[in-house]
């Protein structure tokens, strides 16, 4: 268990950086360095930046500066909550939506 989170510590952080760090975290969780916690923190990743552009197109269709700002403040709370428990090495689920990115994206 500790081995795997060492193993995967980096590709866990890479992915939280945009995301075109959740894509290049994925090539390096690739079959033969396989990480669980790796993997684990893709997904929670790669939901929270669709999850920001899904909403965020339509909150934008509003045009209301206080829409907006509520959506980048949960986003990046959510991101901030996520990233955190890549650099302590714990698997910390995302509120409301963590366990629905683990659903949708189990194959990564």
């Amino acid at each position: 268990m500790q081995n795997d989170i060492e193993k995967g510590k980096t590709t866990a952080i890479v992915s939280y950086f945009t995301i075109i760090g959740s894509i290049v975290a994925i090539f390096m969780n690739q079959e033969e360095k396989r990480s669980e916690f790796a993997s684990f923190h893709i997904r929670q990743t790669l939901g929270i930046f669709l999850t920001w552009a899904l909403f965020g197109y339509f909150v934008g269709n509003f045009d209301s500066w206080i829409m907006s700002t509520a959506l980048y403040v949960m986003i990046f709370l959510l991101w901030i909550y996520g990233f955190l428990g890549a650099l302590t090495g714990e698997r910390r689920i995302v509120p409301i939506v963590g366990e629905l990115y683990q659903k949708a994206f189990k194959n990564l």
